[in-house]
């Protein structure tokens, strides 16, 4: 297929960034751009306890020749209901999805105070047990308005959640430059960073066609095939396209074959 690297990065497809499109149309545009994965949003494509909607989809996206990267929950920890998230793992379990995505609270890490900090690293905890209860991962977004929203904040976290099956994504943030972001990859490597959001913004939000950013993502790619990523050998790792420009499947089919191009020429 198309992009994909021996012990590399699996390039796919955030379904959200379809949110108007059905299931099987998300499905027909990543594999006809020679995608190999999708994560699956939980908003619209596959919601929380509509599991014959996650077989379905499990089984046209297996037919399609495309893997389940994860299910993208809106599971916030510390604000949603613990008891609400054994419905979003078990969409996420009939899904096939390996990892599940949640939030870490609503809050910036400057304006969270301990108690409700506390209260997200619970909430990751409570999650992660009930995940993992069902072979499951879980994986925080690295997100603005979240605990996430800088490294500090981000690995602190991490080490107080401690548990095995919580892993860190990571995106760039709006006009992102090279070194801090690639500081950011480097570090969260070390803590299993497995799966990026792959997008270009400019500082104001703008969305960039992918290659208006070659001088971000082709060192950033670099790495997460580099030698430190290599500890993650054997593990199944994503480079997944989201916010194309204009939602539009043509910005996207061109953003595709960008992606696939730097994934199966690294060295340009």
């Amino acid at each position: 297929m198309s992009g994909i690297l021996v012990d590399g990065l699996i390039p796919g497809l955030v379904s959200v960034t379809f949110r108007t499109l059905s299931a099987e149309a998300v499905i027909s545009l990543a594999a006809e751009a020679g995608l190999g994965a999708v994560e699956w949003g939980g908003d619209v494509h596959v919601p929380a306890g509509a599991l014959a909607t996650a077989e379905r989809v499990r089984e046209r996206s297996a037919d399609a020749g495309l893997e389940i990267a994860a299910y993208g929950s809106y599971h916030r920890a510390g604000q949603s209901d613990p008891a609400d998230f054994a419905a979003v793992a078990d969409t996420a379990a009939a899904l096939g999805a390996p990892t599940v995505r949640v939030w870490a609270g609503v809050h910036g890490s400057a304006q969270t105070g301990p108690a409700e900090r506390a209260a997200v690293v619970t909430g990751i905890r409570s999650a992660a047990d009930a995940a993992a209860a069902r072979g499951l991962r879980i994986a925080l977004e690295y997100h603005r308005n979240t605990l996430t929203d800088t490294l500090e904040s981000a690995l602190r976290l991490l080490d107080e959640v401690d548990r095995p099956t919580v892993l860190p994504y990571w995106q760039p943030a709006r006009g992102a430059a090279v070194g801090p972001s690639r500081a950011e990859v480097a570090a969260l490597l070390g803590k299993g960073l497995r799966t990026a959001h792959v997008f270009s913004w400019a500082a104001d939000g703008t969305r960039l066609p992918l290659e208006a950013r070659a001088d971000l993502w082709r060192p950033v790619l670099a790495d997460l095939t580099g030698p430190a990523a290599s500890l993650a050998s054997g593990r199944r790792r994503y480079a997944l396209l989201e916010f194309v420009a204009g939602d539009e499947p043509a910005a996207f089919t061109r953003d595709a074959a960008t992606l696939c191009s730097w994934l199966a020429h690294p060295e340009i």
